[in-house]
């Protein structure tokens, strides 16, 4: 992909900071052991399957039809959605009209700066975003047009993939965009027998490799987006190696997690339509 070399990152010269701490010389052995107790409790005092703080807001975005903000601790997601537009470079009709999401990291929302333009890690997250979204939504009620959705990262801090298509969900109802059911998602890291659900970003990167020989080599992220009403799912998505035992218990606890996340989706929109009367009544 080429770069946008218009826009200017940072200075020609610097040093990153990094360097000016002290030598971490622990083992990632060491470091899960801290952060993740033998009993699953977690370093913010967490359990193994319990969410972090979650904040629901939506209208944050005057120009949009819809959106949503989402904070899950740290991780801070921003979403839009837009009107129905025709699709563009489209010569032959759809019955059913199309998505479009672009999932984007700010550049100051991550340790290393992210350039403007999409790189390979954004453009696979939409892609795991719209195929999430698709099975919510009524297609057939808007053909040959598409509906534009966009995630913003305002911090990542884990999780920022399932805290974006939550977000998501919300800010199409809150567009008016008719939907099969409301769609909630949850990430699950898992290291060893430990089953993180709702990791922060350390919790992640410690995930990613195996540590521990002895427990079958465990270890990856999983991504469930979930109907909960029909109790279907929309999306799933794995990185690293799961065994089949480990990977059913995952998606039962996912499942479990995300249906505790609607009861707080319906609050945010009921507040949002007793909001909408009270300026139409005064």
């Amino acid at each position: 992909m080429p770069v946008d070399h218009k826009r200017i990152n940072g200075p020609e010269i610097s040093i990153p900071y990094q360097l000016f701490d002290k030598l971490n010389t622990k083992s990632l052995k060491t470091q899960f052991s801290e952060i993740v107790q033998p009993n699953g409790t977690r370093a913010d005092g967490r359990t193994s399957t319990e969410h972090r703080k979650i904040f629901l807001k939506t209208g944050v975005v005057s120009q949009a039809k819809g959106s949503a903000y989402i904070e899950l601790d740290q991780t801070k997601v921003i979403v839009s959605v837009f009107d129905p537009r025709e699709i563009p470079n489209k010569t032959d009709y759809s019955s059913k009209g199309e998505i479009y999401c672009e999932f984007k990291f700010a550049p100051f929302s991550c340790h290393k700066r992210r350039l403007h333009q999409q790189d390979a890690e954004e453009q696979q997250f939409s892609a795991i975003m719209k195929q999430a979204l698709e099975s919510a939504v009524f297609r057939h009620e808007f053909p040959n047009f598409q509906v534009d959705i966009y995630a913003m990262v305002l911090h990542n801090d884990g999780a920022a993939l399932s805290a974006a298509i939550t977000a998501a969900g919300v800010a199409l109802a809150h567009a008016g965009i008719p939907m099969y059911d409301l769609i909630t998602s949850v990430t699950l890291a898992v290291q060893g027998n430990h089953l993180l659900v709702d990791p922060t970003l350390e919790e992640e990167r410690l995930c990613q490799v195996p540590l521990f020989k002895e427990e079958e080599n465990n270890h990856g992220i999983v991504v469930l987006s979930v109907l909960a009403t029909h109790e279907q799912i929309s999306q799933f998505y794995q990185s690293g190696y799961l065994s089949y035992a480990c990977l059913s218990s995952g998606i039962e606890m996912l499942t479990n997690a995300a249906k505790d996340i609607v009861t707080l989706v319906k609050k945010c929109l009921v507040k949002h339509v007793i909001k909408s009367v009270r300026i139409v009544e005064d």
